[in-house]
This record gives structure tokens, sequence and C-alpha cells, in this order.
């Protein structure tokens, strides 16, 4: 069975299982959890990560954190299962719609 997982919007997360489509929406980017919406939707559809044979991820663009952690939860499940991502049995890079709002730490 093939998975597909988007976490580009880092407030909303989609999965789509067998035929059916879950969203969860959230208020805040630290209750986004994929890896768990990603397992409650896999049990409400009565399988488990045995039972996934692919993986497809929304690479982006997108969000910086929702990008990332989707990408990162799909490559290490494909590694983990021994399954492709996106087609291939290669790791998938993040498409990032800005670059990383990373600053210097401030004096102190």
């Amino acid at each position: 069975m093939k998975i597909n997982l988007d976490s580009t919007d880092n407030l909303k997360t989609i999965i789509k299982v067998g035929g059916h489509s879950y969203s969860r929406v959230v208020t805040s980017p630290k209750d986004q959890d994929v890896f768990g919406f990603l397992i409650d939707c896999l049990a409400e559809s009565g399988n488990s990560l045995h039972d996934v044979s692919a993986i497809d991820v929304n690479a982006g663009p997108g969000t910086f954190t929702g990008t990332r952690i989707g990408v990162a939860i799909a490559n290490a499940l494909g590694y983990a299962l021994n399954i492709p991502v996106n087609g291939s049995h290669e790791p998938v890079d993040p498409i990032y719609s800005s670059p990383p709002s990373i600053t210097r730490p401030k004096a102190r």
C-alpha cells in the first residue's frame, strides 16, 4: 500500500492511506506531530507501518520546518522499511519556499 504525506504547510498535514484522505490542522507548528498523525491514520485505516510498500512525500516548496519534517519522516521510513520514497531508494531533498531564517545568538 502506498501512502502520501504532505506537511509543507506547518499548520496543516495531509495524509492519504489507501483510498482515504486525512487532514489535521493545528494552531501552532509546535503541535504539528506529523509522525503521530501518520500512525493514527494507519491505525484508523486498519493498517500498520509494515503494510506500507511506498511513500510519496510532497518535497516542497513549503515552509522550512513543515517541509523538513515531512521529508525527514518519509526518508527515515523509506530507509527503515526498505521501500521507495517518491519512486526511488535515494533520499529525497526538501524544496523550501524561502531560505531558513537563522540568526546569530544574542550576546549575553
